[in-house]
């Protein structure tokens, strides 16, 4: 099966991510309201993927956004370079009292019967003040770049985001990368500034530049406006709701060739049944099902996308890309923190149907 996508084969880098870091505080299973302790996981949805591309599959990936210099800032620095990602940094000068600050994420990881939750702050965030100018994508790109991607919680951090999204998509297309972006619908974050509608006109502009598009039904639905059936809380292992909506998509945006998504239902905070689908060129692809014992289910999306998007630019068949980015999602949700922790190896044999018999 043809992808439809024509991916360069040689660049200075294979993946290039426009998006904002963060750092999340994990108490683990402890609410935080009864917290006393915390670990720190540096995330943000382009970086994850930048980071997993890097770390796990070997490719040269780069992130573009916000860095503050202060404390916080260079905690943040040092996992980006231990991850092994190229930092292209806007820099701004924290004042001492109120920022710039770098966004931080609150998110206890629930246990059994008691879900996890999310939220954040994000007040005065350096990633918001991004605008079109900060970077210069003609340097950026100027030694190629196979695959650019941005997502929708980065879209909606300001007006200016959103504006800088599409600018850096118009130089990558300029470029002849593949353009993703993942709709990251969160409600949370569009209530700020507009809600739907506003959403809706922001996200519309930027996905007419798209050739890769990652999201399920309810980011069509409520990002995107398209017609669907009523969305739950949680995502259900019967693609066929999102595989419904794909003609609707594909007809307003004609340009995208993949649009994909995982498939997750959730029977306690630390069980999962967790499956894959995408739409690729006019033709779909399931991955297979996997009762996942969850320890950090933050991260699980992203690592599905780098790992289908590694499948993608390594020349694999979009049913082999659909398996490994399945498989790496799948794995990721078994460590700690947002960013991968497994080896190709280690995806691959779970790709293949590996199971957790000892390794000696």
């Amino acid at each position: 099966m043809d992808s439809g996508l024509a991916i360069r084969k040689d660049a200075a880098l294979d993946f290039l991510a426009l998006g904002a870091l963060v750092h999340r505080l994990d108490p683990g299973i402890v609410p935080f309201r009864k917290a006393a302790e915390c670990k720190i996981h540096v995330s943000g949805g382009e970086f994850n993927c930048a980071a997993n591309l890097a770390d796990c599959f070997g490719l040269r990936t780069a992130i573009a956004t916000a860095m503050v210099d202060y404390p916080i800032g260079d905690l943040i620095a040092e996992r980006v370079r231990a991850m092994g990602v190229r930092p292209f940094y806007k820099h701004f000068a924290h004042n001492g009292v109120n920022g710039p600050n770098m966004a931080a994420v609150y998110s206890d990881r629930g246990f059994g019967i008691r879900p996890p939750v999310v939220f954040y702050n994000r007040a005065n965030e350096a990633g918001a003040l991004l605008k079109p100018g900060d970077f210069d994508w003609k340097e950026i790109f100027s030694g190629h770049v196979r695959w650019f991607h941005s997502g929708g919680i980065f879209a909606s951090l300001s007006s200016t985001t959103s504006e800088l999204v599409v600018e850096a998509m118009s130089a990558a297309r300029a470029e002849g990368a593949v353009v993703s972006f993942d709709l990251n619908y969160r409600a949370k974050l569009w209530k700020i500034w507009g809600q739907e509608d506003r959403a809706r006109a922001v996200l519309d502009r930027i996905v007419q530049n798209v050739d890769v598009l990652v999201g399920n039904e309810e980011d069509l639905q409520k990002g995107l406006g398209f017609q669907g059936p009523e969305v739950s809380g949680s995502s259900k292992l019967d693609p066929s709701a999102f595989l419904g909506m794909i003609e609707q998509v594909v007809k307003k945006y004609p340009r995208i060739k993949i649009v994909a998504t995982t498939l997750r239902e959730v029977q306690s905070a630390s069980r999962h049944r967790w499956s894959a689908v995408a739409w690729v060129n006019g033709k779909t692809v399931s991955a297979p099902t996997a009762d996942l014992e969850v320890y950090d289910r933050v991260g699980g999306g992203d690592g599905f996308a780098s790992g289908f998007f590694y499948g993608l630019l390594a020349g694999e068949s979009p049913e082999e890309a659909v398996k490994l980015g399945w498989a790496h999602g799948a794995l990721l949700a078994t460590f700690p923190g947002d960013t991968t922790m497994a080896t190709l190896d280690e995806v691959r044999a779970m790709a293949r149907g590996g199971s957790a018999r000892i390794q000696r």
